[in-house]
């Protein structure tokens, strides 16, 4: 039977509803693209609702037009640098040993990894099982079904500042959309372009986008450190406008048609055109001028990516390296640069499992929206066969839902 999913991603610099349809063979194809330029948000946070809201609908009802499929309910990604995360553990008991471990069992041992002190201005938005204990064999990715006396998760805590999800949630809802589940951007990420063995073997998720740099750290197959940083592309466009005083829209134009993250290989003569303020619509300029901005910028980024790995004391254990994605991906040297930078294996990651329109979201610049897809393919099978707990938002985010349900106008 043929089941449909919807994912938005609201970014800082665009918002991308996908639809796509799953069949019998669970083959996601996407039928549906709407890409709109963002308003209303900075780095990954919702800053003007009614902006928001009506960036959020023009990109709804254009993968409406082009699916013929009416959005009601989607999977919504999350970011800005309010994220925050931690491990933690939870340990119950199953019996007398007399009962094979069950959903209940899985879950009342998350709700103890849960019981963790976190500030009243924040919220759990995502509790992940890494591993399980059952007395003492540890190593164990699905419980289900094996006999023991005492069941130990080890599980990885994300939490988000209550306002800023309330704010996302409020702007979705606005367009009469339900929210399935808030999935936290580079965990979206990784669902669309890592591999299994990757995970297995050690592996960051670098998403540079427009506002943010988002990380996720995976190793041994599960997930173990996720970061926002407050830093991504726009600060690179921002850099150029200053630097060569020219508008935000035309240096960010430069910066797509002629940045390089290494500008030792532009020629030294080679001049462009920009547009600039004052008396001159259009200047020009030297062209490894402007690729050296971004060389600064791009260098910083990867600085504070190598810092936030190395605090995860996965420094040096990272055999598949990193996987840059996000729009910023696609600036020519920036693989090179990262891999000189950070000292591991580098690739750009694009993409994968896709069907369906498929030239239109082909790019590391449409990742998370493509896991977006990907987790709630992968979520809603789970919950149907009755397989691992699908990690998702807990109980309080069925509070908001029923906060903003039916009483907010479509915009």
């Amino acid at each position: 039977m043929e089941r449909t999913i919807v994912g938005i991603d609201v970014g800082t610099t665009k918002i991308c509803t996908l639809v796509g349809q799953v069949d019998e063979n669970d083959v996601l194809r996407v039928v549906g693209v709407g890409v709109v330029p963002s308003r209303g948000l900075s780095k990954g946070v919702i800053t003007d609702v009614e902006e928001a809201a009506k960036s959020i609908g023009e990109s709804v009802r254009k993968a409406e037009r082009i699916s013929g499929y009416i959005v009601e309910e989607a999977y919504v990604g999350v970011a800005g640098s309010h994220i925050s995360s931690q491990n933690s553990r939870g340990v119950i008991a199953i019996g007398r040993g007399d009962r094979p471990v069950d959903r209940d069992d899985i879950e009342r041992a998350m709700e103890a990894a849960q019981a963790i002190a976190i500030p009243h201005n924040r919220r759990i938005v995502h509790a992940i099982p890494r591993g399980f204990t059952i007395d003492d064999q540890g190593g164990i990715k699905n419980p289900l079904g094996l006999m023991g006396f005492r069941l130990e998760v080890e599980a990885h805590i994300i939490t988000g500042a209550v306002t800023a999800i309330q704010n996302l949630v409020r702007c979705v809802e606005m367009n009469q959309i339900a929210i399935a589940d808030l999935i936290l951007q580079p965990l979206a990420s990784a669902e669309a372009v890592l591999t299994p063995e990757e995970k297995n073997m050690g592996v960051a998720v670098v998403d540079i986008g427009g506002g943010t740099t988002d990380i996720a750290i995976y190793v041994e197959g599960s997930i173990w450190e996720t970061q926002v940083l407050a830093v991504g592309g726009n600060h690179m466009t921002n850099d150029i406008a200053v630097g060569l005083r020219a508008p935000f829209a035309a240096a960010e134009e430069a910066k797509i048609r002629y940045a390089h993250a290494f500008p030792a290989t532009v020629d030294e003569e080679e001049k462009i055109e920009i547009a600039t303020f004052g008396e001159h619509a259009v200047g020009t300029v030297s062209r490894r001028e402007l690729c050296h901005i971004v060389a600064i910028r791009s260098e910083e980024i990867l600085e504070l990516v190598a810092r936030e790995i190395k605090r995860s004391g996965f420094d040096g254990l990272l055999p598949a390296g990193v996987v840059l994605t996000g729009g910023t991906a696609n600036l020519p040297g920036l693989r090179d640069l990262a891999a000189q930078v950070l000292r591991l294996p580098v690739r750009i990651g694009m993409p994968r499992r896709l069907h369906g329109l498929m030239e239109t979201i082909s790019s590391p610049a449409y990742a998370t929206s493509v896991g977006l897809l990907l987790w709630g393919m992968r979520a809603e099978a789970e919950t149907e066969t009755g397989g691992p707990v699908a990690p998702s938002g807990g109980p309080w985010y069925q509070r908001l839902k029923e906060l903003f349900k039916a009483f907010l106008p479509r915009v």
